[in-house]
């Protein structure tokens, strides 16, 4: 006994150590989700060394998480039997290497989240940070703040530290509706230190020019607001919901009102507001390829491979629904809609059981919402972040499977 004595505290310290590189390591690889300014990006390379160092040293892959394996692998097979369909591949390999690549970090995430569910608050704390400094380069560079600062936007809308503004204004949106969701159920004085980073990711997303960006914050902060007052039974929370509803909806207002004085903003935004675009209702625009691509694919049950309409239209099919017929087969289709639908039901199925992850969980499962609803003008299967917004959905999913099968998490919250 007295020899096993002084190894205790050394374990301790190595334990307590082994688990701050943990928290470090993933803190890091959602940070660097928001910066893909070129490709690869600093996210891929990290997330592929860590992804086998943290399954050589207990990755555990459980039958929650199963399912979003399994279907995930066959909508990426699918994309194999679209790809044999081609005369030549190309770049269709590499196409599908990435999207098998982003799969696995969706179940990556959803595993560490179901061992360790408080890495949760870490996930959303390391996102809010990565979009700050993503939204502030992008603002800096929508006003040419210094030398060199155009690199953070593209076609004169905010970019950030991503090659497409279409993209940098969905990824910041889950921080956006968390803090937006602190700030209606957190006290009063806590309203500074919520709406400030809310104004600057908010000014960054709107200075996006993303229709869709737009229409995801927009869906997303209804549908919170709605969640949050169907849970809370209370009238006078209800009442308070309400109120700080409105003042969140009066300084976003505010702060529109005050951007749309300078005169580049106001003509973009006037252009930018109209519902449908030239590019969309033209001879061969978006809605167009979205009728031809259908045709096509009635005729196609193997897919026509990856990447093959865009280089046939001069676009690709933003919508991800085409894309996964055209370019994942039908196999792929029908595994992409059975994940979808299983997603959102087994989501809706717990989504206002009380659980210390829960305001994490809801955040992400109305964020998630938002972004099937905008897969049906973009597509979104290669977007780093709806990979990983799966993955926080499925942790959720995961862990309450374990709850009913166990009676416990097998790990705390903290």
């Amino acid at each position: 006994m007295t020899a096993a004595a002084p190894s205790l505290p050394r374990q301790a310290i190595n334990a307590k150590l082994i688990s701050l590189l943990a928290s470090a390591a993933i803190a890091l690889g959602v940070f660097l989700s928001g910066f893909v300014i070129r490709e690869p990006a600093p996210y891929e390379l990290y997330m592929a060394a860590l992804i086998p160092i943290w399954a050589l040293f207990g990755l555990h892959l459980s039958r929650g998480t199963a399912p979003l394996l399994v279907l995930l692998i066959v909508f990426n097979l699918g994309g194999v039997v679209s790809m044999l369909q081609m005369d030549t591949f190309n770049d269709a390999p590499l196409y599908l290497a990435v999207s098998l690549f982003l799969a696995l970090t969706s179940v990556f995430f959803a595993a560490v989240l179901e061992r360790r569910p408080e890495f949760y608050q870490l996930v959303f704390h390391a996102w809010i940070a990565a979009a700050l400094s993503t939204a502030f380069f992008g603002i800096l560079g929508y006003f040419h703040a210094f030398p060199g600062a155009e690199m953070f936007t593209k076609f004169e809308r905010a970019a950030g530290v991503f090659e497409d503004p279409n993209v940098f204004g969905p990824f910041i949106t889950l921080p956006g509706i968390y803090l937006l969701y602190r700030l209606l159920t957190g006290p009063a004085t806590r309203i500074p230190y919520y709406a400030l980073p809310l104004l600057v990711i908010a000014f960054g997303l709107f200075l996006s020019f993303s229709r869709g960006a737009w229409g995801l914050f927009a869906i997303s902060a209804m549908l919170i607001t709605l969640a949050v007052f169907i849970r809370h039974r209370s009238g006078a929370f209800r009442v308070k919901i309400i109120v700080m509803a409105l003042i969140a909806l009066a300084l976003l207002v505010a702060g529109m009102v005050i951007a749309l004085q300078i005169p580049v903003i106001a003509d973009l935004f006037a252009d930018r507001a109209r519902l449908v675009q030239d590019y969309d209702g033209a001879r061969l625009g978006r809605f167009a390829r979205h009728a031809i691509g259908f045709s096509i694919a009635l005729e196609s049950p193997f897919g026509i491979g990856p990447l093959v309409f865009g280089k046939t239209f001069g676009e690709d099919t933003h919508n991800i629904w085409l894309k996964a017929l055209l370019a994942y087969s039908w196999l792929g289709f029908a595994a992409y809609a059975m994940l979808i639908v299983w997603t959102l039901v087994a989501g809706l199925r717990i989504l206002f059981r009380d659980r210390p992850w829960h305001p994490y969980f809801l955040c992400a499962y109305v964020v998630l919402v938002g972004h099937v609803l905008l897969g049906t003008v973009i597509d979104t299967d290669h977007w780093r972040h709806f990979y990983v917004l799966l993955g926080l959905v499925w942790g959720a999913i995961a862990l309450e499977y374990r709850l009913a099968y166990t009676g416990r998490t097998h790990a705390s919250f903290r």
